[in-house]
């Protein structure tokens, strides 16, 4: 993730969907970026409350009703360890003009390793890379196993929102 943040565009903001306690948003907020934190319970996100450059939004992601963001576009928009198929095309469209999705989560085959091993939860072969087809450059992609920080099947992805 570190090494596409030098890719988000320094001026513009940063989307870090399912933010849990902001760590990539505290990330972004450090290298100079107004950050937009969404997350079900924004309680670890209290300290940032009030900062200059810092919005938080608690919103359940998962409800089904629209997008909380509405069509809000970010220079940056970061995803980890979440995966809620529905909201995936919003989520794409989440990222302006030259602006970058990175977004890491677990893979099918993860199961094998503990949790999530629920394939609702586990991305299939290539789903990142169709999701983005035809919408975002693809600037990375990996779907491999990893032994950092716990053995786990990941997927990750780096894509660029051309004109």
């Amino acid at each position: 993730m570190l090494r596409f943040a030098e890719r988000v565009p320094a001026d513009g903001a940063v989307l870090d969907v399912a933010a849990g306690a902001g760590r990539h948003a505290r990330l972004f907020l450090a290298r100079g970026h107004s950050v937009c934190a969404v997350d079900r319970d924004v309680s670890r996100l209290a300290d940032l409350a009030g900062r200059r450059g810092v919005e938080i939004l608690a919103a359940d992601l998962e409800a089904g009703g629209a997008w909380p963001l509405g069509d809000r576009r970010f220079a940056g928009v970061v995803v980890t360890n979440y995966l809620h198929r529905p909201i995936l095309p919003a989520i794409i469209a989440a990222v302006m003009v030259n602006g970058v999705l990175i977004y890491e989560t677990f893979a099918a085959g993860n199961e094998r390793f503990g949790k999530p091993s629920n394939p609702d939860f586990l991305l299939n072969p290539g789903e990142l890379l169709e999701a983005v087809r035809g919408r975002l450059r693809v600037i990375a992609f990996e779907d491999v196993e990893v032994a950092v920080p716990r053995r786990a099947m990941i997927q990750r992805i780096a894509a660029v929102a051309e004109p």
